[in-house]
């Protein structure tokens, strides 16, 4: 009989090869983790490298400023959005009288280069005499936004509404004097939410007001080349009016929150 040892078959070794890279593998994964985690996780690299850290829940940053690359409406938003049944237009009085577009949706700008992307309305006086006029909520909604994103926006109102079909959409009021509501409040069709501005002097007053089937925050820009998720404002709001021109009936949900608002006193 030989008493030569036996081989180890081929199979068997490369299965034992296998075994030991992956503990090494295993064991590298572990120290780095380790490594990251005193050094701060995932918040840490966004506070070191002023980024976003793929691995870490997308968020507004430390500082407050909103990145509206991330700012998507969180669940309990979305459900704190009303439905709205009916749309009226935001300046002249609760029912859009006394109102002049003064640069229309989708018209090119020469001097910018690009097409409008709202409706600029106007008190029928001209220039500045429509300065401090009101401007109203044009449908039951949640205020997403309420601040200034830049000195040439101006303070702006960004709320959100649910369609009668259900579908998402936001209305911007920009160049405010004033901003009468806070974010995250619910506010009911034909509420006062601001004043007419001049976004710190830019322009002449006038309500700079856009409509969008969004989602989320996104400020952007008053020009641009494509229409992305921007609607016709005014044509929309007549779109979604769902009642007659002479109708002046007030929004349920203003009597919701006048008796929500005398009970707590």
């Amino acid at each position: 009989m030989s008493s030569e040892p036996t081989s180890q078959p081929p199979a068997s070794k490369s299965r034992g090869t296998f075994l030991y890279l992956l503990t090494l593998v295993g064991a590298a994964a572990l120290v780095g983790f380790a490594i990251w985690n005193v050094s701060g996780g995932a918040d840490a690299q966004v506070e070191r490298f002023g980024k976003q850290a793929p691995e870490s829940a997308l968020m507004m940053p430390a500082d407050g400023k909103v990145d509206s690359r991330f700012h998507f409406l969180n669940a309990w938003q979305v459900a704190q959005v009303p439905k709205a049944v009916r749309f009226d237009p935001p300046l002249g009085s609760e029912h859009g009288a006394l109102v002049y577009n003064g640069q229309k949706y989708w018209e090119m700008n020469e001097k910018r280069g690009a097409h409008h992307v709202g409706d600029d309305l106007n008190g029928i006086g001209g220039m500045n005499t429509d300065l401090g006029d009101p401007v109203f909520a044009v449908a039951d909604g949640l205020v997403v936004f309420s601040g200034e994103p830049t000195p040439e926006w101006g303070k702006v109102i960004v709320v959100a509404h649910k369609s009668p079909d259900g579908k998402p959409v936001h209305s911007m009021y920009s160049h405010l004097d004033r901003i009468d509501v806070a974010k995250d409040s619910l506010v009911a069709r034909g509420t006062r939410i601001g004043t007419v501005g001049t976004a710190n002097g830019y322009y002449p007053a006038h309500l700079h007001f856009e409509m969008r089937s969004a989602d989320g925050v996104d400020i952007g820009g008053g020009y641009g080349s494509q229409t992305l998720n921007r609607l016709d404002p005014m044509a929309t709001v007549q779109s979604l009016r769902h009642a007659a021109p002479e109708a002046l009936s007030p929004s349920a949900l203003a009597s919701t929150l006048a008796k929500s608002v005398a009970v707590t006193k």
